[in-house]
């Protein structure tokens, strides 16, 4: 691209992606490409605008240029030398607006090349054209821990994903259990803390109230001093035969966050906040890891919920959520790690958006015989505690911006109160198969 700022002043305008801080690689926020071309955007604008005004003069001096005329048969200090001046000074604001002119087109070509190359990329990816280096690391991460990385895994759900809310009712029929259901909050107990209201301090709370039990969230009044805000913690996938199908954090929870936007622990969730004491407007901010990121941020896109809450902050920590557009006063930050296929496994990247940061871990991770790898060595809640600690430590924009905004909601943590719901499923009654429909497995009018 041809060089976009005044003369001699630099190089060409470019938006790069912010540079990597430490093992951490940064997209979106206040320092995203997306922020910076609407920025440019708006400064083209404004050169746009200053260049007519220009224009305007321009066409003043031209004319009083012809005024003057009359007078270029008088000595040449009065009369050659006015218009002179005159046609000099309109040169000059000549020159100057078509600077500014060249700028303005200029930067507004950066955009329109970034859109290209955006598309372009997109179109080699969904061709199975991807960069030699990531193909490579795809392969080496496969290597050393046996799992899918999320590029991978991003790849090959990119399509599969879709079809999720139309073969829902299919599933549920033929594996008992992924069935839904509707979901009742009850409370069991309230106990004081000391409340570390940082990234890390709150996943700390993901895995205290995954120790609890099946099936719990815990809802935290935080008295900021101008007021009371309330923290959601919602845990991971929780698979258990001795919860019968009743934990809504099973593997139906995951139907429910990703066929359904959540609809049955969303609903939970409001009935929680209610007997917290949460009253409405109140302030929240959503914490999840794995399937509990799902359900955190479709919080963040319910119209039922924001109706009742003021959801300001979502953390979310190896969730597969880039299906989901949050309000725009919601800001989120999602931490993710290279090597971890589940965050990739909603088939798309998250969103570079103003509200929106996502942060990856690329630390080499490597799986050795012996262990229990679980989910695979990338998807461990105590590397995502890590992730956000160097996020506190980061002095990266966007994450300084991010973090602010949540110390804006919660103050500076301290003593509080946590109080546990258990959350319980009642799964639907078993509708015969002879009373579905045999194409969309939807109980037919009339079956009970």
């Amino acid at each position: 691209m041809a060089d976009a700022t005044p003369h001699g002043s630099g190089g060409p305008i470019r938006v790069l992606p912010p540079p990597p801080d430490g093992n951490l690689t940064v997209s979106g926020g206040v320092g995203g490409i997306t922020v910076q071309l609407d920025e440019l955007e708006k400064g083209a604008g404004k050169l746009s605008l200053l260049a007519e005004q220009l224009a305007a003069i321009e066409a003043g001096l031209f004319a009083a240029w012809q005024e003057l005329g009359v007078q270029q048969d008088h000595p040449r200090g009065t009369g050659t030398a006015a218009l002179m001046a005159v046609w000099e000074a309109k040169d000059a604001v000549r020159d100057v607006r078509q600077e500014l002119q060249r700028i303005s087109g200029q930067v507004r070509s950066c955009r329109r090349d970034y859109e290209i190359a955006e598309s372009a990329a997109h179109l080699q990816w969904r061709l199975g054209l991807s960069d030699p280096d990531v193909e490579f690391q795809k392969h080496v991460d496969f290597w050393r821990t046996g799992f899918l990385n999320g590029d991978a895994t991003e790849m090959l759900a990119a399509d599969a994903v879709l079809l999720l809310p139309a073969i829902e009712p299919v599933i549920e029929e033929n594996i008992p259990s992924l069935r839904t259901g509707t979901v009742t909050a009850t409370r069991e107990e309230s106990v004081p803390i000391d409340l570390d209201a940082s990234p890390a301090g709150l996943l700390q709370r993901v895995q205290l109230i995954e120790a609890r039990g099946s099936g719990y969230i815990e809802v935290i009044e935080v008295d900021t001093g101008s007021g009371k805000a309330y923290i959601v913690v919602v845990p991971g996938t929780q698979v258990n035969e001795a919860d019968g199908g009743t934990n809504p954090f099973d593997l139906g929870g995951i139907v429910d966050g990703m066929g359904g936007q959540s609809g049955y622990v969303n609903a939970a969730v409001i009935q929680s906040l209610r007997a917290a004491g949460a009253a409405p407007g109140a302030d929240v901010v959503a914490v999840g890891y794995s399937q509990g990121g799902i359900h955190a941020m479709n919080l963040a896109a319910d119209e039922d919920f924001l109706k009742e809450y003021r959801l300001k902050y979502v953390l979310t920590a190896g969730s597969p959520v880039s299906r989901i557009t949050p309000s725009p006063d919601v800001s989120t930050l999602h931490l993710e790690h290279r090597t971890d296929w589940v965050p990739g496994s909603d088939g798309l990247p998250n969103r570079d958006a103003r509200n929106q940061v996502t942060v990856t871990m690329t630390n080499d991770l490597y799986v050795r015989g012996g262990g229990d790898a679980g989910l695979g060595p990338g998807h461990s809640l105590t590397g995502y505690e890590e992730a956000a600690r160097q996020v506190g430590a980061s002095k990266d924009p966007s994450l300084v911006q991010s973090t602010a905004v949540l110390g804006g909601v919660l103050g500076a943590g301290g003593a509080a109160t946590a109080t546990r719901f258990a959350l319980t499923k009642t799964p639907p009654p078993t509708v015969p198969k002879d009373r579905r429909d045999p194409f969309s497995g939807r109980p037919q009018p009339g079956a009970r």
